[in-house]
């Protein structure tokens, strides 16, 4: 067994006396956070992340969590023996894969999340978007080029929504009342029906509701590369449609990236996006000088 040296007495004060102001500057902040990829699967990362948003809570924050669930989705239709499909990223979901898809993110997965927390002394609430009519959803259609010689092509993806409404006046509740608002992507439409709604998007959405200063996109990289591929520690508006034209920022990046510019230019303060794969990554992000991610601003 390996035993780690603790740091010494001056380190350990050091870095308190750094996150010291931003504690006091963010104090009362809503902050939203989407959880997934391998923060989630990962057991020590995700002890760490129910310390972190637990501490959050308790220093004088807002922390909202929105989480994903896609591989613990993908676990459950393999064992009844249903192959899942995507387009563009986005899950192609009848009405027995939307069954599951509810089932893992609103139950297994949310209730997880739910029960981690408050096993480090938050007062963590499960939700899902058809609770409280939080979030209201239609229908998606995707629109798919197989290359510029096709043309384009008008897919289906079944039971997929996009976000049309958010009333957030569960999660003032909740958050006044001392309570962690954990948060599944599913919805529901003008006639009741679900929607399997992608995380990120979402997430988006609620921050711009909430006015939160912070809409926190954990992955699993470090954040947005440059050319050269070193991390970019803050990019604007401007950048990011250049990066996306050439090319520099493509596959998975784009949409949270498209994510991230749309809650900006709604209000939301910065959208750091970083490497959930990192021990404590939120709290570096939020009460170090530097920080750990790419920070997008406008």
């Amino acid at each position: 067994m390996t035993i780690e040296t603790p740091p010494p007495n001056s380190t350990v004060a050091d870095i308190l006396i750094e996150a010291l102001p931003y504690i006091r500057k963010f104090s009362g902040m809503t902050v939203v956070v989407k959880y997934g990829g391998h923060a989630m699967v990962d057991e020590q990362l995700k002890i760490d992340f129910a310390r972190d948003i637990t501490l959050l809570k308790f220093i004088g924050l807002n922390p909202v969590v929105v989480h994903g669930g896609g591989p613990q989705i993908n676990r459950v239709l393999d064992q009844m023996g249903i192959q899942p499909q995507f387009v563009r990223g986005m899950r192609l979901t009848d009405g027995p894969t939307m069954d599951v898809v509810e089932m893992v993110l609103g139950g297994k997965v949310n209730k997880g999340i739910v029960a981690q927390i408050n096993q480090q002394g938050g007062r963590a609430v499960g939700l899902s978007g058809k609770d409280g009519g939080l979030i209201e959803a239609r229908k998606m259609h995707i629109v798919h080029q197989a290359d510029a010689a096709s043309p384009p092509e008008i897919i289906d993806p079944g039971m997929v929504g996009e976000v049309t409404r958010v009333n957030p006046q569960i999660i003032h509740t909740l958050s006044e009342k001392g309570f962690i608002p954990i948060i599944a992507p599913v919805g529901a439409g003008r006639e009741g029906e679900t929607y399997n709604i992608n995380a990120d998007l979402v997430a988006s959405h609620i921050a711009m509701a909430l006015s939160a200063g912070r809409l926190m996109l954990l992955t699993d990289v470090d954040g947005v590369m440059d050319a050269k591929g070193q991390l970019i520690s803050s990019i604007d508006a401007a950048a990011i449609r250049s990066m996306i034209a050439d090319g520099s920022i493509s596959g998975g990046m784009i949409p949270k990236i498209e994510c991230a510019l749309a809650a900006i230019e709604s209000g939301v303060e910065k959208v750091p996006i970083l490497n959930g794969t990192r021990r404590h990554a939120i709290l570096l992000e939020l009460f170090t000088d530097r920080g750990i991610g790419t920070e997008v601003t406008e």
